[in-house]
């Protein structure tokens, strides 16, 4: 597997990607309805780094970079992940978090956050938790996730 710079080329398939996750809005905090544009254009906004995992050509998963905050928080990293529906199990969300933190380290952050992780998301708690991440703060109710309601969410943390 290879993880490379995503360009407009990918569109497509990034899309193919998102569309799952975003339409059951289990784990992303993203409106349901987002259209193509819409979660393209946020996926891809000018201040993200994005990229793809990739296999024999086929695109198994995306992840973006950024600055977490603005000005004094700039030095805190930011990322969201996806992996394709057909590809999970494989090792691509762990592959596209060891990439991150490299990328990360070597854009000068100095940790990373992840605003909200649905608590109901059990294995990407536990893949972060893997890779050093500890859960800093709960958030009671803070998503209402479409089959389980009202559900915590985490903010997790590591330094780089």
């Amino acid at each position: 597997m290879t993880i490379r710079p995503s360009t407009s080329m990918d569109a497509d398939a990034v899309w193919k990607i998102l569309e799952p996750t975003i339409r059951a809005g289990e784990t992303y905090t993203l409106p349901r309805d987002f259209t193509r544009q819409q979660s393209l254009e946020y996926w891809y906004a000018p201040h993200h780094d994005t990229f793809v995992a990739e296999e024999n050509g086929e695109i198994l998963g995306a992840y973006y970079l950024r600055a977490n905050q603005q000005g004094g928080g700039s030095h805190v990293a930011n990322c969201g992940y996806m992996t394709a529906p057909w590809a999970t199990g494989r090792g691509i969300a762990g592959a596209m978090c060891a990439h991150s933190l490299d990328r990360a380290r070597e854009r000068g952050f100095r940790a990373m956050q992840f605003n909200i992780v649905i608590s109901t998301n059990e294995v990407a708690v536990r893949l972060w938790q893997k890779f050093g991440f500890e859960i800093v703060g709960r958030l009671p109710k803070a998503f209402n996730h479409p089959k389980q309601g009202y559900v915590d969410a985490f903010v997790m943390h590591r330094q780089l």
